[in-house]
């Protein structure tokens, strides 16, 4: 039986981690799980609701599961990568960032799904206009860096920080990605 290792590319919005899962996922020719909010708020609309961030939060998990049935059929690796574009960690920052409270299924989905590898993508780029970003001042980008960081460097899962332009992220996520799947330790 295959044994998938999934690396979660997160950060606050505007950090580039759609087209980081898409690079990686081409580059190690495997398959990715993206951000169900973007579609869901797309056909939804922005005024969401705290009952909406769980609809959200379940749609996310069925992609992810959905992504990871694919790999299993598609991949000839015993231990294929997954990437994934958010996951309930990004739920639980958005709940308690807009509402100051989390859905338990949310939390619970936290301790019970386990992950392999973390990318933490930092706010350096430009913050890109698009109709479903909410924070465009740097004050509330960096809050919401520091909140996911404080919450990564509280867990027992290697991660990286990838900061710098577009390239530079890619070459630092491959490298990470390298030296996990070689077995070198990673911290930050």
């Amino acid at each position: 039986m295959k044994t998938i290792k999934k690396i979660v590319i997160l950060g606050p919005e505007s950090t580039g981690k759609t087209t980081l899962c898409n690079q990686l996922a081409e580059h190690y020719q495997t398959v990715w799980a993206p951000e169900y909010a973007r579609e869901y708020l797309l056909t939804h609309g922005m005024d969401y609701t705290y009952e909406d961030l769980l609809t959200i939060a379940k749609g996310q998990l069925e992609l992810e599961k959905a992504a990871e049935a694919r790999v299993i059929n598609e991949s000839q690796e015993n231990e294929p990568l997954l990437f994934v574009d958010t996951n309930m960690y990004v739920m639980q920052v958005w709940c308690e960032f807009v509402f100051q409270k989390c859905h338990t299924w949310i939390l619970e989905q936290v301790a019970e799904r386990p992950y392999q590898l973390y990318l933490l993508c930092n706010v350096d780029l430009p913050w890109v206009k698009d109709q479903l970003r909410e924070y465009p001042d740097l004050e509330s980008r960096n809050r919401l860096y520091h909140i996911y960081k404080q919450i990564l460097t509280t867990q027992h899962v290697p991660w990286k920080e990838i900061s710098g332009g577009y390239d530079k992220r890619l070459k630092t996520a491959i490298a990470a990605v390298d030296d996990f799947c070689n077995g070198q330790v990673i911290s930050g």
